[in-house]
């Protein structure tokens, strides 16, 4: 029998899970999901090979539960900044500082795009999750644009388009660079939503 990591069973899984998704988020920075296997991620998390599959019958599965607790992680720490925050302008700058908080890892992981190796189902589901923190925005924007602040436009568009600008920035790990890269990407997204107090200004 293996050894219970925790006070109950519960923990004991919650724990190894835990341990999972921190093994395969380190993996996945060095190398694309690709090229690991399960094998090098119980190794990683330093359990045995049978203890994943405790947990996810397959490498994809262990990636939608990976990617599940982070965004619902994200979220959470997402509508506690914009608690109290009633300006949809300031709302907009603090989305935008907490997608510079987020680790890139899927969009920086090398090798092929995760959505040219998963499989149709799998894919479906990871966009299901953008589809959460693009609710957050969507929400933001319509707020600016009911109250004036932002022009009437395709929110659509404008959601894919603004969330494509984040995702694809590289924010410095020096601290003045990355204010100084933060600052800049507020101001480019405020200006491509059509922020009233930038074309005032």
């Amino acid at each position: 029998m293996p050894k219970i990591i925790g006070g109950s069973l519960h923990e004991h899984r919650a724990q190894t899970r835990q341990k999972l998704f921190a093994a395969l988020s380190n993996l996945m920075m060095d190398r694309g999901f690709d090229a690991i296997s399960l094998a090098d991620i119980a190794s990683a998390a330093g359990v045995g090979r049978t203890a994943v599959y405790n947990h996810f019958p397959d490498k994809e599965s262990l990636l939608l539960g990976f990617i599940t607790h982070e965004t619902e992680q994200y979220v959470g720490t997402l509508e506690r900044a914009l608690e109290g925050v009633d300006d949809p302008v300031e709302q907009l700058r603090t989305y935008i500082r907490q997608q510079a908080q987020l680790k890139r890892v899927f969009h920086l992981a090398p090798g092929p795009d995760l959505r040219t190796v998963l499989s149709r189902g799998t894919q479906q589901r990871l966009r299901e999750h953008a589809v959460i923190v693009e609710d957050t925005l969507r929400r933001i924007l319509t707020a600016g644009i009911e109250c004036g602040e932002f022009p009437e436009q395709d929110l659509g568009t404008t959601v894919q388009l603004v969330n494509a600008c984040l995702s694809g920035r590289l924010i410095p790990e020096d601290p003045a660079q990355r204010e100084r890269a933060i600052e800049a990407t507020e101001a480019f997204v405020l200006r491509a939503v059509g922020a009233q107090e930038l074309v005032a200004g």
